[in-house]
């Protein structure tokens, strides 16, 4: 039995006990320094997820991007023996898979929360080519693809860092301190990423030219260059537990 005047215990189901937040955007590729002079504007998705360490404002996370530059789709017989009657459809994809560590300055609280961040991290380059099959007619699952095969046809790794800064606009905002998500924002924000210099391939159509049943070296239009892109992004925030 407490005494007069004392405080009862907080209940271990007021708070979700983390502090938080994750956030999902659509993101540009932008191609700077050489690189822009062997691919062309791309674009895909990012997702991030940190927590604040101790008391301040810094947040460590983890942010991972995946986009493309480039993409062909063709249709062609399944065989020369089985000629034009069972056609299939071949796509080759550009992409990058970015995977970055984060140290972010942005405030816990409030409904404008602008950051900056450091980042390092990696960027896969690969060309991935994919066969296909699916209903050619008028049915309900014309739209509907099945994988048969697929083959990375190149592929290549470089360092990458840089800067992001941004901001966060508070959209929604959770009465309830036992909820999880705390809070909705808007955000706004680009990063400058530099990389190292790697090889791929730039966008296009690949082709056996000599009829040997592989693509030899000469046949892949391979590029090298730095790989350095400015990444405009626009997305959702979820502020994770904590106080808003």
């Amino acid at each position: 039995m407490g005494t007069p005047g004392s405080e009862a215990p907080a209940s271990k189901d007021a708070s979700p006990g983390i502090d938080a937040q994750a956030s999902l955007q659509v993101i540009g590729a932008v191609p700077r320094g050489g690189l822009r002079d062997n691919i062309s504007f791309g674009g895909g998705l990012q997702g991030f997820i940190g927590g604040w360490v101790g008391q301040g404002p810094l947040m460590l996370g983890l942010d991972v991007a995946f986009l493309g530059y480039g993409h062909t789709t063709d249709q062609v017989p399944f065989s020369s023996t089985v000629g034009p009657r069972v056609p299939v459809e071949v796509s080759t994809s550009n992409n990058v898979l970015e995977t970055h560590l984060s140290a972010r300055l942005q405030h816990r609280s409030g409904r404008f929360r602008p950051y900056a961040e450091g980042l390092v991290g990696f960027k896969y380059l690969f060309t991935r080519t994919q066969i296909g099959d699916g209903d050619f007619g008028d049915g309900p699952g014309r739209d509907l693809k099945d994988e048969i095969a697929s083959s990375t046809n190149y592929d290549d790794f470089a360092l990458s860092g840089g800067a992001g800064a941004g901001v966060d606009v508070r959209v929604f905002r959770q009465e309830e301190a036992a909820k999880t998500v705390q809070a909705v924002s808007l955000r706004l924000g680009a990063q400058y990423l530099l990389g190292t210099e790697a090889e791929y391939l730039a966008e296009g159509t690949l082709a056996d030219e000599d009829g040997s049943g592989q693509l030899e070296a000469d046949e892949l239009d391979v590029r090298r260059s730095r790989t350095t892109f400015l990444q405009p992004q626009f997305g959702v925030t979820l502020r994770l537990g904590g106080t808003d």
